[in-house]
Order: structure tokens, then C-alpha cells, then sequence
């Protein structure tokens, strides 16, 4: 069905407004006024989100309430917002069942059969494969910060470029990975194949990484060295995990390679001892309850969008955007630097996805830009902003994991170090600048 834009209409884009003061502006007196620990991540961001509703239902008051109903209904029914949903739920279960010790095995399995001097390096190499194989950034910087403190409380490297190097390649796995919420979220907006989308970032993100572990070589090299980290570890466990990487990339339905990895998980789990019947139930009901929340911000930001478009916003906004940034190239530049600037306003970057989604759908077709490449782009994006500002949920978990174990450190201090965000930056504009914007093989979106 083909959407009619409104009429432009700047106020419409009043309610994004208000979900970003309310939630950007209480994230600042919970973390920085009141001191609240995590003070972004204890805001129910679901309220925001429903308050910001309200104010565009109180918009174009030529529709009655019903109407707009209908409107932000219609909006929810979208096909792609229903195959998110149910990709987010099995991909929870997924991570629920197979659990996360298998992360450690991989860590301590490379520490131990790679020399000393390159233990920095390896913690980066591990935390690219444990994200993408486990999809959450978050959860692998919560397993691997303890890892790079004992690296370098034994060996002597500096503690912020240990930190540094996990959260870079959190972030690197976070981009790319097959399961992650902003693969699902940017793929599924931009009526993308996962693995198309996979191949295009896979050139950006390479380049990057293949940067940020030369220098941390380079710097490593410079360390004295005095110890290493020794622990058991069982290979068995990252089976699934593997299962579900090889699947993706060779373009299997998400959803059966989902829930090969499922099944796999629980074979291998309850065959190693590892984990009970009990433990596997509890293990599924944690893992889709963690999805709750991104589940429900994806429906409340399809039925506000739904209002800000029929109400004319979005037309508002595109033509300012029309304004700024010329040709494809231009557009697709203005795609990252709006998902980017959502970002840094929401510190989520699925969050930050899903709300510039049905923009950067409008521009990509307003630019002639195709859909693997506006997906890219809202994932790559989103993961720079996020993998460096210092009020991130990645920033704070690692200096939180750092502090348990009893030791300080700072965003400051991190913050240089952010090598792999950093080029990827300058990866991605390279890559927007050089590489051709227009395919016509690769035009047509999924319906």
C-alpha cells in the first residue's frame, strides 16, 4: 500500500521532542545530579515513549480520537514490526538457553595457547567473536571486563586499554552479528536480508578492526610484560554459537537457524551437565523477559511514528534534510548522522534505530539509496555514537565490572583508548565517499 505524505507540518514533530527532553533530561539528574548508579538504565523507558504519544494524539484535532487509533493501529500492524517481535522473543530464548560461560571458555582457551605479549589483542579478538556470536555488546563487556582486569593486573598492561580493547570489540560484534537487536531492528525497518546487510558491513567493519588491532599491537609491543592468565575452559559450549554464526552467513531463514541453535544449546548443555531442565526453563524465561522491553519500545515507536507521519512531521523533516545534504552520497551521510544523533540522545542504539527507521526509509528512497546500504548505515551508526559516549550502557557496565573488582576507572580514561569506534567513523565515511550508493540489483525491499 502506498503511503500519501501530508502535508509539511514542522509541529508534528513535537512528540519526538518531548520522549527526548523527558528521557535525556532525566538520564542527566539521575546519573550526574543524583549520582544513581546506571541512573540512565533505571528510567522506564516505556513512559517517555507513552507520554510522547499522548502529545501526538493531542495534535490535528480534525481526527477524533478513534481515528487516531486507527492510525497509530495501522502503524503497528506492519509486517516488519511483527517479524521483529518474534525475532527478538527467539533470539532471547536463544541466548537464555545456551547461557553465557561459553564466553569465557573462548577467552581463556586463546590466553592460554597465545603468547603474553599478545593478551590485549586477544581480548579484542575475543569480545569481535563472543558479541557477534552472542549479539549483545552489553552482555560480552559484562563477561570480559573481569577477563581484562586479571590480563592486566598479572601482566602489566594498562587497565584502560584492556577495558578499551572488550568494549571495542563488543561493539564490533554488536554491528555485525545476526541475533543483535540493531541488526534485527536496522534489517527489518529497511525491508533488508540479514545477510545482505551482513556482507556490506562486513567491508566497513574490517578495515576498522583490522586498524584497532594494529595499534593495540603497536602498544603492546611497548609493554614490559610480567604474567598471564590461566583458567579451564570448555570448547564444547560455543558450538551452538558457531551453528547460528555459519547459518546466518550462509543466508538461512533467521528463525531456523534460531532455533538450531536452540536445540543444539540444549543438547549440549544438558549432555556436558552444565545446566538442568529447571536451569534451561529459568534460562528461557530471563532471556525472552530481557527482550520485554525492546519488544514494547519497538511497538510504542511504530504507533507514535505512525501519528507523526499522518500528522505531516516526517515531510517537515524530510525537506529540512533535503536542505542540508545533496545526492546520494549527501543522503546517506544525513542517514548516519540521524541515527547518530538519536543515539546520543537516547543512549540505546536500538532505541535510536528504531526511531529513525521510517525516516531513513523515506530518504533512502528519496536519495535512491538501496536497502542493505540504509540498514548498514543505521547499524554502524548507531554503534559508533554508542560505543563511545560516556553515559552509554557500555561504558557504565564496564566501569561498573572494573569497580567490583575493586579497582577505578573512569570514562576519561577509556575514552582515548575507544580506538575500534573511532575508525570505524572514519571506515564508514570513507565507505560512503568511494563505494557506489546505487545498485540497481539490490533495489527492491522484502515485503
Amino acid at each position: 500500500m502506498e503511503i500519501v505524505m501530508k502535508k509539511s507540518n514542522i509541529a508534528a514533530l513535537l512528540p519526538i521532542l518531548v520522549f527526548l527532553i523527558l528521557y535525556l533530561g532525566t538520564g542527566v539528574l539521575f546519573e550526574y545530579v543524583l549520582k544513581i548508579p546506571m541512573g540512565f538504565y533505571n528510567i522506564p523507558i516505556v513512559v517517555p515513549f507513552m507520554i510522547a504519544i499522548f502529545v501526538a494524539c493531542m495534535q490535528n484535532r480534525k481526527a477524533s480520537f478513534d481515528e487516531k487509533l486507527q492510525i497509530m493501529a495501522n502503524g503497528m500492524a506492519d509486517k516488519n514490526i511483527i517479524t521483529m517481535l518474534l525475532i527478538f522473543l527467539t533470539a532471547g530464548v536463544f541466548v537464555g538457553v545456551v547461557g553465557r560461560s561459553s564466553a569465557e571458555s573462548v577467552a581463556y582457551f586463546m590466553l592460554s595457547v597465545i603468547p603474553g605479549e599478545y593478551a590485549v589483542a586477544v581480548l579484542f579478538a575475543v569480545a569481535c567473536f563472543v558479541s557477534t556470536a552472542m549479539g549483545t555488546s552489553v552482555g560480552t563487556i559484562t563477561l570480559i571486563t573481569p577477563i581484562a582486569v586479571a590480563v592486566s593486573e598479572a601482566s602489566g598492561f594498562d587497565m584502560a586499554l584492556c577495558v578499551a580493547s572488550v568494549m571495542g570489540g563488543a561493539m564490533f560484534g554488536d554491528n555485525l552479528s545476526f541475533i543483535s537487536d540493531t541488526t534485527i531492528a536496522a534489517c527489518n525497518g529497511q525491508g533488508c536480508k540479514m545477510k545482505d546487510k551482513f556482507r556490506e558491513n562486513f567491508f566497513i567493519a574490517l578495515p576498522a578492526a583490522i586498524g584497532a588491532l594494529i595499534i593495540i599491537l603497536v602498544l603492546s609491543f611497548r609493554t614490559d610484560i610480567a604474567g598471564g592468565v590461566r583458567h579451564n575452559y570448555n570448547l564444547v559450549q560455543i558450538i551452538p554459537y558457531v551453528l547460528v554464526m555459519a547459518g546466518g552467513i550462509a543466508g538461512f531463514n533467521v528463525f531456523a537457524v534460531l532455533i538450531t541453535g536452540i536445540l543444539s544449546g540444549i543438547c549440549i548443555m544438558l549432555i556436558t551437565g552444565h545446566m538442568g531442565i529447571a536451569d534451561i526453563v529459568a534460562g528461557i524465561g530471563s532471556g525472552v523477559s530481557g527482550m520485554f522491553e525492546t519488544c514494547m519500545v519497538a511497538v510504542l515507536v511504530a504507533a507514535m511514528c505512525a501519528l507523526i507521519r499522518d500528522n505531516g512531521g516526517f515531510e517537515a523533516l524530510l525537506g529540512g534534510i533535503r536542505k542540508m545534504f545533496k545526492g546520494n552520497k549527501g543522503g546517506q551521510l544525513g542517514i548516519g548522522l540521524l541515527v547518530g544523533a538519536m543515539d546520543i540522545a537516547t543512549a540505546n542504539n536500538t532505541v535510536a534505530i528504531v526511531m529513525a527507521n521510517p525516516i531513513a526509509l523515506e530518504m533512502a528512497d528519496n536519495y535512491g539509496i538501496t536497502p542493505r546500504k540504509s540498514a548498514s548505515l543505521l547499524d554502524t551508526f548507531s554503534c559508533i555514537a554508542q560505543g563511545i559516549i560516556p553515559y552509554g550502557a557500555q561504558m557504565l557496565v564496564a566501569i561498573s565490572a572494573v569497580a567490583e573488582l575493586g579497582y577505578e576507572i573512569s570514562a576519561m580514561q577509556i575514552i582515548p583508548k575507544l580506538y575500534y569506534p573511532m575508525l570505524l567513523f572514519v571506515s564508514s565515511v570513507i565507505w560512503i565517499f568511494l563505494i557506489p550508493g546505487v545498485d540497481k540489483n539490490s533495489r527492491q525491499r522484502i515485503k
